[in-house]
């Protein structure tokens, strides 16, 4: 990924805010955000994306990378909506149901970012 964005930016492209696939360490995520706003580009952000997976494995990806400075949050659909959605049009839920099971789930990423993202100390 940080070829990628270092090659788009060479190229002349110039994004202010870089969707990022979810990575296991969190020094991966400091390299990306370095590589994001390299050359000058200091108020370029980063958001991270679900890629569909599963909760713990969104978890530890919100947790790696909500603490690092350039990360402001996350872009992660189906892993908050596929289940409720498919439960729904499958007919196994109505779509009260399927429409608060979405909302929680969303509220549940929020609160692992947060928690990841506010030092310990300030808790």
């Amino acid at each position: 990924m940080r070829r990628a964005i270092e090659d788009i930016q060479n190229f002349g492209i110039e994004a202010d805010i870089w969707k990022i696939e979810g990575v296991d360490e969190r020094s991966d995520c400091e390299m990306l955000v370095a590589q994001a706003r390299s050359g000058g580009r200091d108020g370029v952000a980063c958001v991270l994306l679900g890629r569909g997976a599963d909760d713990e494995k969104v978890d530890h990806w919100l947790t790696q990378a909500a603490p690092v400075d350039g990360f402001i949050g996350f872009a992660i659909g189906r892993s908050i909506w596929w289940d409720p959605l498919k439960s729904y049009v499958d007919g196994k839920i109505e779509r009260a149901a399927g429409a608060r099971a979405i909302a929680d789930n969303y509220l549940r990423f929020i609160s692992v970012y947060e928690r990841a993202e506010t030092p310990t100390a300030a808790r």
